[in-house]
């Protein structure tokens, strides 16, 4: 994503493709959170380091629309 961030990818994937499950993985907390994240259409906002029995439960919860 040369030249641009996580939340601004989430923003054109989900002007490209409405409806897309997108899983955001950040180490970086202050000026994101769930509430900004919802808000751009992210479904979960994951912190890391991250434990991947947490990755693969947001991944099911994402899939599963819950």
């Amino acid at each position: 994503m040369p030249g641009m961030n996580g939340d601004r990818l989430s923003q054109e994937l989900v002007r490209i493709r409405p409806g897309l499950p997108i899983i955001m993985c950040t180490g970086f907390s202050e000026p994101f959170d769930q509430r900004r994240a919802a808000d751009l259409g992210i479904r979960r906002l994951v912190m890391k380091p991250m434990a991947m029995n947490i990755l693969a439960t947001s991944v099911r919860q994402v899939l599963d629309g819950s």
